[in-house]
């Protein structure tokens, strides 16, 4: 049987999401051991997914640039799952992921994959804050580390050459705050292959864009055995409509431009762990 799905940029997260919390790594880390868990809209749609609690959201990019958020209180920026439990995570980010052990889980998100395999984060403080001051570490320390990208994050041409040209301090004006890329390894998981995760299925992206809300949007052929195939197609169809993922203070942005913000470096530098 082949059947055919379309999701938008936020359908799509939750999709992630869903195939990411079925993955059998993820399973048994979530029962037996630990996820660590960096914040974005895709991996707070994780933490909905395996926890029923969002996290809190700080850099993004808006139709102001790349931005970041104004309220730095409520919800957990760098988070972990331990005994089916979401825990803070961001004033023992390097005890955390020293103590990870071989079969517990990894989780972040990317700014930029590319079809070379390869995948980046956006960096807008000072050597990536506190996340940024572990990321190195815990891809040396551990296996099992996912970044959850949805297609809308697929870049022309290859990374390692994109990212020395993105370097922060280079950047002499910029719609939001200056940031550059650092490189992340791990098994990118997209939507067509959250798809596959949730059943035996093959799914090939047919198409991506659209209108009227679905910029951006992702159309996907599903083909298995009938039975695998409605599965799949009811879950797509349950998150239709889906919203962004994220605590909702957190979901505020700066609304300044930096470059015209005198009170800019403080607030970065004040909040460099939840960037």
């Amino acid at each position: 049987m082949k059947a055919q799905i379309t999701l938008t940029v936020n359908e799509a997260k939750r999709m992630i999401a869903k195939g990411l919390a079925q993955h059998p790594v993820v399973q048994k880390a979530f029962k037996q051991g630990r996820i660590l868990l960096k914040g974005g809209t895709t991996v707070s749609a994780l933490a909905e997914e395996l926890t029923g609690r969002p996290m809190r959201i700080s850099g993004r990019i808006s139709p102001l640039g790349t931005k970041t958020g104004k309220d730095f209180s409520g919800g957990f920026h760098m988070a972990i799952i331990e005994k089916e439990e979401l825990k803070d995570a961001e004033d023992s980010l390097a005890d955390i992921v020293s103590s990870l052990r071989g079969d517990d889980v990894a989780v972040t998100g990317a700014n930029a994959i590319d079809v070379h395999g390869n995948a980046a984060l956006m960096y807008g403080a000072p050597i990536g804050g506190g996340p940024g001051i572990i990321i190195s570490g815990l891809m040396a320390e551990i296996p099992n580390v996912f970044v959850a990208a949805g297609l809308e994050k697929l870049v022309p041409g290859s990374l390692t050459d994109t990212i020395p040209k993105a370097a922060r301090k280079g950047i002499r004006r910029s719609m939001g705050m200056a940031v550059g890329l650092t490189p992340i390894s791990g098994q990118i998981v997209s939507e067509n292959h959250a798809v596959e995760l949730l059943a035996p299925v093959k799914c090939t992206v047919i198409g991506r864009g659209g209108i009227l809300g679905a910029e951006g949007a992702t159309t996907l052929l599903i083909e298995g055995e009938a039975g695998d195939v409605e599965r799949v197609f009811e879950q797509a169809r349950q998150i239709k409509g889906s919203e962004i993922s994220g605590t909702t203070a957190s979901l505020a942005e700066c609304a300044f431009p930096h470059d015209k913000c005198k009170e800019h470096l403080a607030c970065i530098y004040k909040n460099t762990k939840s960037l």
